[in-house]
């Protein structure tokens, strides 16, 4: 089976955070969020006082107050869909393995015939129902879903994901819109 990251790999950015943008321009009362939301990053990212599971079930705290989520998702994709580009051409069958949140990534995904693999979110309350589906976590979702399923190529925009591609008969990273041989750092 071919495997493939979401975003940076699939999708031409970061589908969450432009789902956040989507969201607060349609909704500005989402903007209240944003100062926790902020500081949850730096906690995250910078001091590395909080996971990233942490960090996402704050970033997830706008999503109650959007009125009706699978609405908004579906029209999410009817004006981003053109951002599902690049180098990588899934076939329906491929899998694709994201940290992105599950409720976003499905609905495009079903429509192209592929798998997901992605971190479990609850839509509504925009708590998140397992582990963050990134790094080795990814790995293990993998092999959960798939046990003694080789992987014949596997596709990414980042090192983060270097545990998944050291199980791939290939690897290609996508760097500026191609596709390079995959290199361990």
């Amino acid at each position: 089976m071919d495997v493939y990251d979401f975003d940076g790999t699939l999708y031409e950015g970061d589908s969450t955070a432009d789902f956040l943008r989507f969201c607060a321009g349609r909704h500005p009362r989402i903007l209240t969020t944003l100062p926790r939301t902020a500081l949850a990053a730096f906690e995250c990212l910078g001091l590395k006082w909080i996971s990233k599971t942490q960090f996402k079930e704050m970033l997830y705290r706008f999503l109650p107050k959007v009125p009706d989520i699978h609405r908004e998702v579906e029209a999410f994709w009817e004006s981003h869909e053109r951002k599902i580009a690049g180098p990588c051409r899934p076939q329906p069958g491929d899998v694709v393995v994201s940290a992105g949140p599950e409720f976003l990534l499905r609905p495009m995904c079903e429509k192209r015939g592929l798998a997901l693999i992605a971190s479990p979110v609850d839509p509504i309350t925009g708590r998140t129902l397992g582990p963050n589906c990134s790094n080795e976590q990814k790995v293990v979702r993998l092999q959960a879903e798939y046990p003694g399923t080789p992987v014949r190529r596997f596709f990414s925009d980042s090192h983060n994901d270097d545990p998944l591609a050291a199980l791939a008969d290939e690897a290609f990273m996508v760097k500026n819109g191609r596709l390079e041989p995959w290199s361990f750092e």
